[in-house]
């Protein structure tokens, strides 16, 4: 018997059978999210909402200790930075919209000295800013592990995704707490 290349009538209904099953299955992926989809993800809003506005409210102290003690700036700009792309992450908008903290109305140099701009003792007190460096440092160091306590307490309610980005900033909180306590 010759072979004839033409296909027959039974391949060409399971083909047609194959291919609107295909397009049934590829219709029901395509379904409005169940409630439980639609729960979890607000609670993932929720929760990334809670963490911009606490990394801008961290970002905030940043900028405040920086302004109170100016001298700290190299060791606490790398930090901020940070903080700021944490900011980003999680969908907020830095306070004040600037990369560093405005340099006007800043203390000045002593007089004289020629040596770094000395802490304003009343602008401290007026921003919560310790007005030693060494308890500046400790406060931040305590805010950026209450933060960083925060996002890990966070992880149970948080999608994967979501848990995975508070997993890595709260580790990075840790590292600055680290950095900014010299390792205590």
């Amino acid at each position: 018997m010759p072979f004839d290349p033409r296909p027959r009538r039974r391949s060409l209904l399971a083909t047609g059978a194959a291919g609107a099953a295909a397009l049934l299955l590829t219709g029901c992926s395509q379904e409005e999210p169940t409630a439980a989809e639609r729960r979890l993800a607000s609670a993932g809003e929720r929760l990334r909402g809670a963490a911009a506005r606490g990394s801008a409210a961290l970002l905030a102290r940043y900028d405040r200790t920086l302004a109170a003690h100016p001298d700290l700036a190299e060791r606490l700009r790398p930090l901020r930075a940070d903080v700021a792309r944490h900011v980003r992450a999680f969908g907020g908008t830095e306070p004040g919209a600037s990369a560093s903290p405005k340099t006007s109305g800043s203390p000045r140099a002593s007089a004289g000295t020629g040596g770094p701009p000395a802490p304003d003792a009343s602008r401290s007190a007026e921003s919560g800013v310790p007005a030693d460096p060494g308890r500046a440092l400790s406060a931040l160091a305590n805010a950026e592990r209450a933060a960083a306590d925060a996002l890990t307490r966070a992880l149970d309610g948080a999608p994967p995704e979501l848990a995975r980005l508070f997993a890595s900033v709260a580790a990075a909180g840790a590292v600055h707490v680290y950095l900014l306590t010299d390792g205590e």
